[in-house]
């Protein structure tokens, strides 16, 4: 059971918190319209996009290694629910043939849609789990954001720019052997929801992406050695209780260290979370049921 405590006095309320819903959660056959516009518009800005996207691969690795990591293919869910996870691996298997070995070139742009492509059974993707307008639901290509939370993850590790990312509206389920801070995934709908990352380094990096026995395997490599290598980390991790329900938030940091003397440089702000819980937190929730929000943002673009 969460112990609900009074706000301190430098409390903020997330507008996330009190923002009302969006038509299409508020008029749910609204929602396939909304999706069809978003696509049409994105098809509209990669056709008139001036950006070069990454178009090459190469199977012999760069010489050096950048970020390495890995993620467990399956969670324990609920029997009838592991079909779905299975499902995922198959899917996994598909997205990441698409992005092993895939150069990022000085000037290029990588875009999670445009190298993976549209999800299709015509491509041999399985039903598995979609997290989709803030509810857990099966469809086609279901689990493949799991490889952009790890593309993402290495990403962050590296001084590539992280040019759009979306985080998912609500946390689902509570923190059971969690290896990364909350809030460093990524939302991933074709064609509008998307992954992207441009180089405006004069360092070409390579992403190898793999599923393995049990995990999804990822590493990041570089055709130099980097002068900076980088901690990413969590703070000011809340649980908030408002009017509409709990709700999760923190900011994602970190630091810069010098390779050659091992002493911090610096440190970034990388994003701001808020996210709907829908599973009941334990520990110090704020109560902050009637309050009114701060005009502060609470989506941070990566620096």
């Amino acid at each position: 059971m969460p112990t609900l405590v009074q706000p301190p006095s430098d409390f903020v309320v997330p507008r996330r918190v009190v923002s009302p819903k969006r038509l299409s959660q508020r008029i749910p056959w609204l929602f396939p319209i909304a999706v069809r516009y978003h696509q049409t518009r994105q098809q509209l800005r990669w056709l008139l996009s001036k950006q070069k996207f990454t178009q090459s691969k190469q199977s012999e690795p760069l010489s050096n290694r950048v970020k390495l990591h890995k993620s467990l293919l399956l969670k324990e869910l609920a029997p009838e629910e592991m079909e779905l996870q299975y499902n995922k691996v198959n899917n996994l298997r598909i997205a990441c043939a698409e992005t092993d070995g895939v150069l990022i070139r000085p000037g290029e742009t990588f875009s999670f849609n445009q190298t993976v492509g549209e999800a299709t059974e015509a491509k041999g993707y399985l039903t598995g789990m979609k997290l989709s307008n803030g509810k857990a639901v099966p469809g086609v290509g279901g689990g493949i954001c799991q490889l952009a939370n790890l593309i993402h993850w290495m990403v962050m590790h590296s001084p590539l720019k992280i040019t759009a990312r979306s985080e998912h509206s609500f946390d689902p389920f509570p923190d059971k052997g969690r290896v990364l801070p909350w809030g460093v995934g990524c939302s991933i709908v074709w064609n509008y929801v998307d992954l992207v990352v441009h180089n405006d380094t004069d360092t070409t990096f390579q992403l190898f992406t793999k599923v393995g026995e049990r995990y999804l395997e990822g590493e990041l490599r570089a055709d130099r050695e980097l002068p900076h290598s980088y901690k990413v980390f969590a703070r000011n991790e809340q649980f908030i209780l408002s009017d509409e329900g709990y709700f999760r938030r923190n900011e994602i940091w970190r630091s810069v260290i010098d390779r050659r003397t091992g002493n911090t440089v610096g440190e970034e702000e990388l994003k701001r979370n808020c996210a709907l819980v829908i599973y009941e937190p334990k520990g110090e929730v704020i109560d902050c049921r009637g309050l009114s929000p701060d005009v502060e943002s609470e989506d941070k673009v990566h620096a």
